[in-house]
């Protein structure tokens, strides 16, 4: 794992974790000059989704091990706040509920919080990562679904599958292991019920039209949620409206 850092080490720090097969720069690369100048910004870049390195994504808690570790070491094991988009709010609960580093402000982007049982989680994986490792790999889809996705293209949608490469060359340094192994561990590490950490703000981008499903999500696993509801997509303040995000996450956590 690798973590790219931006903006003068005096300012507060501000932990961004990249979604499902995202690269970090094609995930958060708008952003980040908007932050900064007001935050010390650090973006993770998990094991097995970085072009600079041949690794692997092991599992969820060995990842979030590693990102303790370099909270721990360079910034005293306390940040100003986590950012987690998509995959990366399971991170940012995972670093909740095990207390070993503290943040003042831990958000979720409108995350799924999935959970499923294992068996469940592994068929759902056989059957998903194939067709997803060659869309990501490639930056292509498949000739059988490239009709039906051009029918249903709008500008956000252009955006959010650029983030995998999509249109752009693709991702071809990702493995098709580490697809398996993040999306299956996603699925099947634990989140509690009802965290709360004194000290900690629990701030939920809530997308309203994923559904209110990841509404109750959010209030079953966070005792206390602050809940920010936009009548948008999965993801879609971020990716379309970039300058609006970044204000959101000014207002939050300065």
């Amino acid at each position: 794992m690798i973590f790219y850092e931006f903006g003068a080490r005096s300012s507060p720090v501000l932990l961004l974790l990249p979604g499902t097969c995202c690269q970090w720069e094609r995930n958060f690369g708008r952003v980040i000059p908007l932050l900064a100048r007001e935050f010390h910004v650090v973006c993770a870049s998990y094991d097995g989704f970085d072009e600079t390195e041949d690794t692997v994504f092991p599992d969820m808690q060995t990842e979030t091990e590693k990102i303790e570790e370099y909270i721990k070491t360079c910034f005293g094991g306390h940040i100003r706040a986590a950012y987690g988009c998509s995959l990366g709010g399971s991170f940012v609960g995972l670093l909740l509920q095990r207390k070993n580093i503290r943040m003042d402000h831990a958000v979720l982007g409108s995350s799924d919080l999935d959970q499923d049982p294992v068996w469940k989680a592994k068929l759902k994986c056989r059957l998903a990562v194939p067709l997803l490792h060659k869309i990501v790999s490639t930056g292509e889809y498949p000739r059988v679904l490239q009709g039906l996705m051009e029918k249903k293209r709008t500008p956000y949608r252009d955006r959010f599958m650029a983030m995998f490469g999509i249109g752009a060359g693709g991702l071809p340094f990702i493995k098709k292991e580490s697809v398996y192994n993040q999306f299956c561990s996603d699925l099947i590490t634990p989140l509690e019920e009802s965290i709360c950490v004194p000290g900690s703000t629990v701030h939920c981008f809530y997308a309203a039209k994923m559904g209110t499903e990841y509404l109750r999500r959010y209030q079953k696993h966070f005792a206390d949620p602050v809940i920010h509801s936009f009548d948008l997509e999965h993801e879609e303040l971020l990716v379309l409206y970039p300058e609006q995000w970044a204000q959101k996450i000014r207002e939050i956590c300065l």
